[in-house]
């Protein structure tokens, strides 16, 4: 399957450029989107920012299925248990942890700088602490990389002037399924992304006394 969908008609690109404080203060979650499709340039920056997202190793175990056909967003909704924020985004970005791909191109993640001792090095650290784990437990390991950059990708969006909501509810076997994905990926979530055509409801966060313990 292709990653990404080429459009008949590429929108103009966004000249928004929010700072990391403004994106965090203005993402709220929308459900309604404006009709029209992304831009792909700013669609690549997007997922481009979010690549950056820090990695322990560098690892980085998350791969994205950005779905923007429209009969595969009606089937993807199905898979949401009907949720019609698929349908309404001009795009989907489905987030992944793929653990065994990343073990067998592991070398690739070694930094250049450390030459061909750094790549033999990278192949050991992880075989000495994943290699007698199975593929469900070093699976749930590869998740909580991908969840970093899951957060990493809202606020990316954000940035660029677009709007995002988090969804975890979704049949995880119907879209392995509908995608082709392999059995053994864990996902950290859906997200669908556009313009919002409808304002959210303005953040309402415990306070910081409430949530914190200094030491």
């Amino acid at each position: 399957m292709t990653p990404m969908t080429n459009v008949t008609e590429q929108p103009a690109r966004s000249t928004t450029n929010l700072s990391v404080a403004e994106a965090i203060k203005t993402r709220v979650s929308i459900r309604k989107y404006v009709q029209e499709p992304m831009n792909q340039d700013d669609l690549r920056e997007i997922l481009e920012l979010t690549s950056l997202a820090p990695s322990a190793w560098n690892a980085q175990t998350w791969r994205f299925a950005v779905v923007q056909d429209a009969d595969l967003k009606e089937k993807l909704k199905d898979a949401a248990y009907g949720q019609g924020q698929i349908t309404s985004a001009p795009a989907v970005i489905v987030v992944y942890s793929d653990m065994e791909d990343t073990l067998a191109t592991v070398e690739e993640t070694a930094h250049p700088g450390m030459g061909e001792e750094g790549r033999v090095g990278q192949r050991k650290t992880f075989e000495g602490a994943f290699g007698q784990q199975d593929v469900a437990q070093r699976g749930q390991w590869g998740l909580t990389q991908a969840n970093i950059a899951f957060g990493f990708l809202m606020l990316a969006a954000r940035s660029k002037g677009y709007d995002t909501v988090p969804m975890l509810g979704f049949n995880p076997q119907a879209v392995k399924e509908l995608l082709g994905l392999p059995e053994h990926v864990q996902f950290a979530g859906l997200l669908p992304i556009g313009k919002r055509a409808e304002e959210g409801y303005p953040q309402h966060r415990h306070n910081l006394d409430r949530v914190t313990k200094f030491y």
